[in-house]
């Protein structure tokens, strides 16, 4: 079984799949508090579902594309499990997590969304470095961005670390109410960074609705 926060259809609003429609699982609890958070709902318990029931929920939607996400994910057991199953039903599986747990523990075929934590996030010490040496093409990086600080420190580290050739996308996302996409994207047009900007493409087609998109 898994902790579930909410099920819901929507139109994925982030990494290189934004545009698309998409199933979402959201689990519960989350090991990061982040200043910028914008799901605290799920840090507490969810509802208990068992693994076939989360699936056949998802495949009542008839979409291809799923992505599960949290709070933070990987810090249930079965979540691996659960990315296998909906692999094996023919979806391409989506998992959206904040680097502080080994990912490698997701079965291959997954495509794995790491949010890596900046320090104006409060949680950057958390991130498990060790997660960058498993990357593949099919995986994306994404820095959530809260000012300057956070752009250049993103910057280095996708620089000294070879993001964009170890991984299928390296994402730079300015928080909401922190950074102006604006002005992020001057500060990418001045230095060509490896990155492309990503902007939380739900949060504009529903502006104000935190749950269920």
């Amino acid at each position: 079984t898994l902790q579930v926060t909410e099920l819901f259809a929507s139109i994925q609003g982030e990494s290189t799949w934004a545009g698309c429609p998409c199933g979402f699982v959201r689990l519960a609890r989350c090991n990061l508090r982040c200043a910028w958070c914008d799901t605290t709902y799920s840090y507490g318990p969810g509802a208990t579902m068992t693994l076939p029931e989360i699936v056949e929920a998802v495949k009542r939607w008839n979409l291809p594309l799923v992505e599960i996400t949290g709070g933070e994910p990987l810090l249930q057991s079965a979540t691996p499990r659960l990315a296998s199953l909906f692999f094996q039903a023919g979806f391409t599986v989506l998992v959206e997590t904040n680097g502080s747990l080994p990912i490698d523990v997701l079965p291959e075929g997954v495509i794995r969304i790491m949010d890596i934590k900046c320090p104006d996030s409060g949680m950057h010490e958390n991130m498990d470095r060790r997660n960058l040496e498993v990357l593949t093409p099919r995986d994306e990086v994404k820095f959530v961005l809260a000012s300057r600080a956070d752009y250049t420190w993103a910057l280095d580290l996708a620089r000294q670390q070879n993001l964009a050739q170890r991984c299928g996308a390296v994402l730079f996302s300015p928080a909401a109410g922190r950074l102006s996409p604006a002005t992020l994207a001057g500060w990418m047009l001045e230095d060509c960074p490896p990155a492309r900007l990503q902007l939380p493409l739900h949060k504009y087609i529903w502006p104000g609705r935190d749950r269920g998109v």
